[in-house]
């Protein structure tokens, strides 16, 4: 039973806490090959913001866990059962908030005015910072990103 739960706890590490990549130099394979619009735009303003952490699997592994672990309380079925919700309870209060504090990042939220003029706002990672009065072109995707524009205009 040690051994199940161990196993269950490095499993829902290794893939409850993974954050998403929101980094503005990688790619999907999916989007090999894909052609999307791409506009000329200056940054107009750039702040650092704080994007939550994901809340999929920390709460089921944790409920898991937590009704595992709950179901040991106790000497007679009946405790054991109460053992079991409480457990899962607590221990899926536990997985998520654990999950959304391993995978919160810090980005940065860009307002950009494009060359007719419109303004647009976008959020991505921080590996790449840009600053306001800075040449960016906004590419268009899923996910929507700004790069450098290497024209320097």
């Amino acid at each position: 039973m040690k051994k199940i739960a161990a196993l269950c706890i490095v499993v829902s590490a290794l893939i409850g806490c993974t954050s998403p990549n929101i980094s503005p130099q990688s790619y999907s394979a999916g989007s090999v090959g894909q052609v999307n619009r791409t506009v000329s735009a200056t940054v107009v303003s750039a702040r650092e913001v704080a994007i939550s952490g994901t809340n999929s699997t920390g709460s089921a592994t944790g409920g898991a866990l937590g009704a595992v672990a709950g179901s040991s309380v106790g000497g007679s079925s009946r405790d054991g059962l109460a053992g079991a919700i409480v457990g899962a309870v607590a221990g899926s209060i536990a997985g998520s908030a654990i999950e959304a504090n391993a995978t919160k990042q810090v980005g940065y939220e860009y307002v950009v005015e494009t060359f007719n003029g419109n303004l647009m706002t976008i959020v991505q990672g921080a590996d790449v910072v840009f600053k306001s009065g800075d040449k960016v072109l906004v590419l268009y995707g899923t996910p929507s990103r700004i790069i450098a524009d290497p024209r320097g205009k």
